[in-house]
Parts: structure tokens; sequence; C-alpha cells
């Protein structure tokens, strides 16, 4: 039951509740008419006695709610209506009679015309169309004169018919004119018919919602009439909050994941440096990619100083002279480029430090790593591009792998994501060899859109690290956004992203599962 609320007696409180004054209109009075005459209208019943229809409408909304006292069915009704402009027009004359009247016989120069009269421009346009008045273009300049002695102000005539009465005798296609010049508006009202319901009654009481200390001390509440239970109703959703599209997704990603049987890299650097994220991949200090233009770099500090000693020495060398069967890149290996700090761009910086750490072990076992945290690229914004993104992480190091090794399990990957409709495309990176860029078919979209990359990492990676010459290391990312819009059927990443996010869409949208 509802406590600390005091019920409702019998109809007249209600009325008091709403505060509308009884002796003007009352559900007792409603009652009685409809007993009456029979089902009336709303609107037509507040007209018959002079109050206002939306008092009207409270008391029958009021009466509604005590059952099936009363019937009440909805009426739409359309009228025409004067807009301000128009009531002028019917006040004063239309802009083109005012136009005429202020040209003389002897004609006036038009700009004085145009200077001296409201709304001269339409009404200058619409007197030319009609034939009232001509332009003859002289010396002097443009003058405006009559091409007929009289006119009759029909505009004005028939707004003001239609505001002594909304039936006038006014044709629909001028009536649509009308509108368009905004002389005159369309206007939707909403009434009520209200009938007589199964349990009509002049004297009606409203049950009882509470069971009050005084009527158990006084027994009253033997003789009360007591509103049921509803054991159905919801109640009120209880305030909450809302896992974010993305977070539904990456934890269905980790599940799947620690399915194949991989486990989870450490992240927790968003600041790495160019050797780690660059040099130890075997991309070279001359790359695109380590322009300002596509990465991050951190002012303060600017420059790491923690490399390793021992493997700083290897990767210099491959970059410059070559090794383990590669010629290398033959240029001049800076250190302070390697020692400059920024923004991670991919989360494979992660992967290096632990092939690097897995390197180090007294004996080679084999590992399937995976991570999915955020990376940054100073990209351009549009519909499938963030400054800011996730990516997800995979690879695969054992004895023997091939690229065939690698498409089987994006494959399974993607498949476990319900992901089906893949293809692959020749690609090159630094690190990889042979590359492939993974596209997926985005039925928002209509288009094949690219979700990942991958690729079998290099000697020239793998080998100064230490590990041994028969390992090779399978490796593919992608990006979590781009899947997330995929299941979500969303066309723009910032409507995933970013200000523009639909704070409904949040809450609303279901747990993610994804067809494995």
């Amino acid at each position: 039951m509802l406590a600390g609320r005091r019920p409702y007696k019998k109809v007249k409180d209600i009325i008091h509740i709403t505060g509308m004054p009884q002796e003007a209109v009352s559900a007792e009075g409603i009652l009685s008419y409809i007993d009456k005459n029979g089902p009336f209208n709303s609107e037509d019943y507040a007209n018959s006695i002079q109050e206002d229809h939306q008092k009207v409408v409270g008391i029958i909304k009021s009466l509604q709610g005590l059952g099936q006292v009363v019937n009440v069915e909805q009426v739409t009704r359309k009228h025409w209506e004067l807009t301000d402009e128009g009531r002028d027009v019917a006040r004063t004359g239309s802009h083109e009679a005012k136009v005429f009247n202020a040209v003389p016989p002897e004609g006036i120069a038009q700009s004085e015309l145009m200077s001296s009269v409201p709304n001269a421009k339409i009404g200058f346009s619409k007197a030319v169309s009609c034939g009232w008045v001509r332009v003859d273009k002289g010396p002097a300049g443009a003058r405006v004169c009559r091409r007929v002695q009289s006119v009759t102000d029909v505009v004005r005539l028939h707004l003001a018919a239609l505001q002594d009465s909304a039936d006038a005798d006014v044709s629909e296609k001028l009536k649509a004119e009308y509108k368009k010049r905004k002389l005159l508006q369309e206007v939707v009202s909403k009434s009520y018919t209200v009938s007589k319901g199964a349990d009509f009654t002049l004297n009606i009481e409203k049950p009882e919602t509470d069971l009050t200390p005084e009527m158990i001390a006084s027994g009253s509440w033997r003789s009360k009439t007591f509103k049921p239970y509803n054991f159905s109703a919801l109640g009120v959703p209880p305030a909450r909050g809302h896992l974010h599209p993305l977070l539904k997704v990456r934890a269905e990603f980790r599940q799947i994941f620690l399915e194949m049987g991989f486990s989870e890299m450490p992240t927790n650097r968003y600041v790495e440096s160019s050797f780690w994220n660059f040099d130890a991949l075997f991309q070279p200090q001359q790359h695109p990619a380590r322009d300002a233009h596509d990465t991050f770099f951190i002012s303060d500090p600017a420059n790491s100083v923690s490399l390793p000693a021992d493997y700083l020495p290897k990767v210099k060398r491959v970059h410059s002279q070559g090794g383990f069967g590669s010629q290398g890149y033959g240029y001049d290996w800076k250190l302070e480029e390697a020692q400059k700090n920024l923004l991670r761009t991919h989360t494979t910086a992660v992967s290096a430090r632990m092939l690097r750490q897995l390197a180090q072990e007294k004996e080679f076992r084999p590992v399937k790593y995976f991570s999915i945290d955020r990376v940054f690229r100073n990209e351009t914004l549009d519909a499938t591009h963030l400054a800011e993104f996730h990516q997800v992480e995979g690879l695969v190091a054992d004895r023997g792998l091939t690229l065939g090794h690698l498409m089987g399990v994006i494959n399974e990957f993607f498949k476990k994501l319900g992901i089906e409709q893949i293809r692959f495309k020749p690609a090159y990176n630094p690190y990889t060899e042979p590359s492939m860029e993974i596209f997926s078919w985005h039925a928002g979209l209509g288009k094949w859109v690219e979700i990942g990359n991958s690729g079998v990492f290099r000697p020239e990676m793998l080998l100064p690290m230490g590990l041994p010459e028969d390992v090779n290391v399978i490796a593919w990312g992608l990006s979590l956004e781009r899947p997330t819009m995929i299941k979500y059927k969303l066309d723009n990443i910032r409507d995933l992203c970013g200000h523009r996010v639909d704070l409904q869409m949040v809450a609303s949208n279901p747990i993610c599962r994804l067809d494995k």
C-alpha cells in the first residue's frame, strides 16, 4: 500500500486537488449531463457552459481514473486560423493592396515606393503578378505606375470571412496559398467524446489506497472499499549505471581469447619510447609513421633513458648494416631518434617487450598472448577514424608456424565473434613478411571495411631479441571500435565515442552476445 498519502474520499475531493472551481465545472455536473443528454463532446460542452476546455478535460481524466464509470474516446479536429500577420491583413488590407494604394495616378519612383510601404517587397511582387501596377524604366530610374483604376482586395475579404467563420466559402487551393504566405495556419485540436461506462453511477466513491492507523483503531476499515493490489506492476526501475557498447564487446573479445588458450599481456604503458614502438619492430627511422603528422610525441619528458644496453646495439646493427640474412636499411641509425617518447601508436610495442622477455628465458616455450587497450594516432577524424581508439592484438610464438596457421587462427577467431564474411588482402608492414589486411563486410556502410592487419614477424625483429632461428611468430591486430560498429549497426564511429554519443543508446542496448 502507498504509505503517507491521504486517499480521495469522493469525486468532489478530486476537484479540490485539481484546483478547479466546483461552481464552474464539476464531476457531478458532468455525470448529471451524461445521464440527461447522453454522450457529448468535451469541447462543445466547455463552450456551452462558457468554461475553459482544459478544465473540463481535467475533470474527465479524473473520472476516467475511477474505472468504468465513463467511456472516453479522443477526437481530433482540424480548422483554419489566421496568423498574427493574417489578422493584420484582415484589419488593414493585404500587402499588394497597400502597394497599389501608395501609387498615385501620376506614378511614383520605385525606390520611394519600396521605402514607404511596409512589406513592400512581397506586396510589389504580388501587385505586379496581379496586373495592378507596372514598372517604367527611364533616364531618371524605375517608376511604378498603375495599370488599373481600382482593385478589389480579395485577400482581405477572404481572411476577414475566415476570421468570422472557419467554414467560410474559400477554396482549399486559396487556403493553401494563404498558408504558404503565412497568413493562415491549420490548427489541430484534440477533444474527447464522453459516454456512460459499464459502472456508471451518479454517486461514486474512490477506493481507498491506504490502510491507516485511524481506520484500524476505529474499525472503519470494515466498511471501506480498497483498491486491489497489482501484483503484475514492475515498479520504478532502480537508478543504475550502464556499460558502454565498447566495454560489452571488449569483455566478449577477452573471453574468446581466454577460451582459445591465450594469456593477457600487461598494457599499462600509454607512453612508450620510439625504440620499443618502432625500432624494435624493424621500422626505419625515416618511416612516415614516425612523423609528427601521424604520431603524438611527448614534450615532457621528451626522451627515454632506460633502453636495454645489451639489446640496443643489435637493433642498431640490423637497421644500419643488416644481419641474420638481411641487408638492413643501410642508413645512419641515431640513438636520439630511438629515445623520443610518444603515445604508443599500436599495442605491438607491448608484444615486442613480451617477446624480448620470452627470449631471455633459458629454454624457449610456445606462448599465445593477447592484449586489448588504447592506442593513439594523429588521424583526421571521419566516420571510421578517431585519434584515440582501442586495438585488439593476438600473437602465437612456436616452431614451424606458417601463413596458413595465421589464416586458420584468424578465421576461427572471427568466427567466434560472429563475423564470417572475411577477406584477406596482401599488404606491407615493416615488421611482418608476409603481411595481410583483414576486411569484413559492413552492412551499415554497404561495403567491405578494413578491420585488422596481420602477418608473420620478420627475422630482423625476432633474432636480435635472442629467439631461436626456427621459431616463428604469427600476429594480428584489429580495432575494437569497427567490430562494435558492425555488431550494433552503427555507420559513424563518432556516434560510438565522443560528444555525439546518445546516452540512451548506451542505456538501452543489450549485453553483447556474439554468435559463436
